[in-house]
C-alpha cells in the first residue's frame, strides 16, 4: 500500500509542478510578493496531497523563535520537503541555491522572479562576494534568507558536513542566525520515491547571537541543529526476541 500511495503522490507532485507552474506564468509580470504568495499556495497544495495521499503531516515547533522580518536562517536539509514547506510558515523566504537550478524551465523562471539567490559554486571567492551582496539586498527587503549549510541533503541520523559559506554571511552581516531542525527525511527521503506516513517536524531553535568568532559560530550552529534533528527521529526498534 505504501508503494502504491507513493506512486500516486509522485504523479500528483510532478503534475502540480507542471500545471501550477504553467498556470502561474502570468505572475511573472506581476510583483515579486505576488509571486511568493502564488508559490506558497502551491506549497500548501503539495502538503495537502502529502497528507491526503501518504499520511504525511507537517508540524512547526518553536514558533517563539521564528523570524518575521529580515533574518538569516540556517536549516537542516534532508529532502525536497525542506524547500517546499518553508513557504507555508515563513513570511517572505529567500533560498540560497545553486546557479544550475535557475536554468530549469518554469522552476527557474519562478525562482528568478521571486528573487532567489543563485550561487555559482565554481567561482569560489567571486561567488561568495556576490552572495553576500545579494543577501544584503534581500535583507533590505525584510526577507528571511534560508541557507542549507550542508550544501546537500543528508540521511536522517547521518552527520552533516557543514560548509563555511553561512559563517561568511554571519560575519559579514553581523546578524543573529536563526536555526531550523527537522526529521523530514524519515517520511520524505532524499532518494527514491517511497513516502512513509508520519509527522514531519520543522523546529525553530533559539538563534545564535551575533558577534561570535567563526569557529565558535560554526560549532554552535552545527551542534544545535544536529542535536535537535536527532531528537526528532523515532526511537530505534527494540529487539523483542
Amino acid at each position: 500500500m505504501i508503494v502504491l500511495r507513493s506512486l500516486v503522490f509522485t504523479l500528483y507532485l510532478y503534475l502540480s509542478i507542471a500545471l501550477v507552474g504553467l498556470a502561474l506564468i502570468p505572475t511573472l509580470v506581476l510583483s515579486r510578493r505576488t509571486s511568493i504568495r502564488a508559490i506558497s499556495v502551491w506549497a500548501r497544495i503539495v502538503l495537502w496531497g502529502a497528507r491526503a495521499i501518504c499520511g504525511i503531516r507537517v508540524e512547526v515547533r518553536g514558533l517563539q523563535h521564528r523570524p518575521t522580518g529580515a533574518a538569516l536562517v540556517a536549516a537542516k536539509h534532508q529532502g525536497m520537503l525542506d524547500v517546499i514547506a518553508p513557504f507555508t510558515f515563513l513570511d517572505d523566504p529567500c533560498f540560497v541555491m545553486k546557479k544550475e537550478l535557475m536554468a530549469l524551465p518554469v522552476f527557474g523562471w519562478h525562482a528568478w522572479k521571486s528573487g532567489m539567490i543563485a550561487v555559482d559554486r565554481a567561482k569560489a571567492a567571486v561567488a561568495l562576494k556576490k552572495m553576500v551582496a545579494d543577501v544584503r539586498d534581500r535583507l533590505a527587503e525584510t526577507r528571511q534568507i534560508l541557507i542549507f549549510p550542508e550544501g546537500t541533503r543528508t540521511e536522517p541520523g547521518a552527520a552533516g558536513d557543514y560548509k563555511p559559506g553561512v559563517a561568511a554571511l554571519y560575519r559579514e552581516l553581523d546578524t543573529p542566525c536563526a536555526l531550523i531542525a527537522t526529521n523530514s527525511g524519515v517520511c520524505w527521503p532524499a532518494h527514491g520515491f517511497i513516502r512513509r506516513p508520519g509527522t514531519v517536524v520543522f523546529e525553530f531553535l533559539e538563534p545564535v547571537p551575533a558577534g561570535l568568532k567563526r569557529a565558535q559560530f560554526m560549532a554552535e550552529m552545527e551542534s544545535r541543529i544536529e542535536a535537535a534533528s536527532l531528537a526528532l527521529l523515532p526511537p530505534p526498534p527494540t529487539d523483542r526476541a
